[in-house]
């Protein structure tokens, strides 16, 4: 089988996409508004962009469901303060995630809905969020429209990981860390590690 997309409808070709392009980790952002509301918001379109100097990228869609038509509130922050915070999830922040991914109003703390705590970032005004054990400050490089979508690359100039999660010679834990990932419309726990070639005994061959 083959799929032309340009005889495709946009939401046909994102479900392929996101079926085949897996696991998908899941930048939580954290930005504030020109008013000062927090707002909190997961996006699974999201990656490693450059190692020096660091940069980490995410891509922004447009507003759906009821807020169709309009421009995310995670990407009016990011233009406005040109800052904004990632941070990793783990499993058992899944439920949190999941309610800061909702359509909420503008003027919603999104910590406060989720139940989750701000904190001050060291050398950014987004707050980052006190249960995630790893936070990556940011700020913008640039913003490159992309069709319909906005990736935005930002410089990553603080890292902050809880030591618990630490093991030493810049090596997280992820046994303990288990980050969620996104497959299509699921979500999946990295538990399982292994090293390759397998050897003949390994029970993943």
């Amino acid at each position: 089988m083959k799929f032309n997309p340009e005889n495709m409808e946009t939401k046909s070709v994102y479900k392929l996409l996101t079926g085949a392009v897996v696991p998908r980790p899941i930048a939580w952002v954290s930005t504030i508004s020109e008013e000062g509301v927090l707002n909190l918001s997961p996006f699974s379109f999201f990656t490693v962009a450059s190692r020096q100097p660091p940069m980490l990228a995410i891509s922004i869609g447009p507003g759906v469901g009821e807020r169709e038509g309009t421009v995310k509130d995670t990407l009016e922050n990011i233009k406005s303060g040109q800052e904004f915070v990632i941070n990793v999830v783990p499993s058992a922040l899944g439920n949190q995630m999941q309610k800061t991914s909702e359509n909420l109003p503008p003027d919603v703390n999104e910590f406060s809905a989720a139940g989750l705590t701000p904190i001050d970032s060291d050398l950014v005004l987004p707050k980052r969020i006190k249960e995630a054990p790893i936070q990556m400050e940011c700020k913008v490089d640039r913003i490159i429209e992309l069709g319909t979508d906005h990736m935005i690359i930002g410089e990553m100039i603080m890292y902050h990981i809880e030591e618990d999660y630490y093991l030493g010679n810049e090596k997280v834990d992820f046994e303990k860390l288990q980050p969620l990932g996104r497959f299509a419309g699921n979500y999946s726990e990295s538990k399982d590690f292994f090293t390759l070639p397998r050897k003949a005994e390994d029970p993943h061959t």
